[in-house]
């Protein structure tokens, strides 16, 4: 009896997939630790050849349509942030045979604070749809 309650509960506790990162979750946290590092290479290197950059507000807001765009993008963003801690919360990840879609909070510390709610879109394990939607009630 203890035995089956001890593996229902085990069921229960692995039935969350949602909440659990898979590959595109831990591609997703490994994305937000290099925007922290200002890794541009890395961030480059992470986005199919038709990504789609979605920056809603803060100076950089505008849509990046290719990775020379988006590249561009993440070198301002470094050279005038510098260093920054990822704190994710929330993350959650969607997957189906076509792709997989990862939200989560983050919040970025550093020489400022940076709160964005985020949407990440992959397929074949590349970027190809990203949100980065600041969000001031994440603070």
């Amino acid at each position: 009896m203890i035995r089956t309650l001890a593996t229902a509960a085990l069921a229960v506790s692995l039935g969350t997939g949602a909440a659990l990162a898979g590959p595109a979750g831990d591609m997703a946290r490994d994305h937000f630790d290099a925007i922290g590092a200002g890794d541009v290479y890395t961030l480059s290197g992470s986005y199919a050849p038709d990504a789609v950059f979605q920056w809603i507000g803060g100076p950089l807001d505008g849509v990046y349509t290719d990775t020379e765009s988006i590249s561009t993008v993440w070198t301002k963003f470094a050279n005038a942030q510098g260093p920054l801690e990822a704190e994710v919360a929330s993350l959650r990840e969607s997957a189906n045979p076509k792709g997989t879609t990862v939200t989560a909070d983050v919040v970025f510390k550093g020489k400022n604070t940076i709160p964005v709610r985020y949407v990440l879109v992959y397929r074949d394990a590349k970027l190809v749809s990203e949100v980065w939607q600041i969000d001031p009630a994440l603070k």
